[in-house]
């Protein structure tokens, strides 16, 4: 599989990344890791406080693809697996590690590292190894 990469993209990803985070915190007082904010807004355990806060946070993840398009003329590229079978596998595996390490890789990775917790520290280096453990297996072992 061939990944594209331009730096110049993934730099200004970043960046807006990391502002977003900022601005979260600075206005709402709030981590913006995705999962907590999944689950502050959906049932059972909806906060009433934060529920527009997360729902615009949410919308604006959403919205990001289609004003990609409006703006570039033509859609990102990816590629996704269409096979349903390990997709689901992998979305519940990654919904049982956010669970499992109290986070998501935006919580710990961008918001943690930068409050310098001992715990997001970890938690983001056991994302990467596994990651990069992932990806060998998948492109040197079994040659996906």
């Amino acid at each position: 599989m061939e990944t594209e990469f331009w730096p110049l993209t993934s730099l200004l990803g970043g960046a807006l990344i990391g502002l977003s985070a900022i601005v979260l915190m600075v206005t709402h007082g709030r981590i913006a890791g995705i999962s907590g904010i999944v689950s502050r807004i959906l049932p059972p355990s909806v906060d009433k406080g934060g529920f527009t806060q997360g729902a615009v946070f949410l919308a604006g993840l959403l919205l990001a693809g289609p004003v990609w398009y409006m703006v570039a003329g033509s859609a990102p590229v990816q590629d996704v697996s269409n096979n349903f079978v390990l997709l689901t596998i992998a979305g519940i595996l990654v919904g049982f590690g956010s669970v499992l390490g109290n986070g998501c890789t935006s919580g710990h990775g961008v918001c943690g590292i930068s409050r310098k917790s001992t715990r997001s520290i970890g938690a983001t280096l056991i994302f990467m190894a596994t990651a990069l453990v992932t990806v060998f297996i998948l492109r040197h072992v079994l040659g996906a």
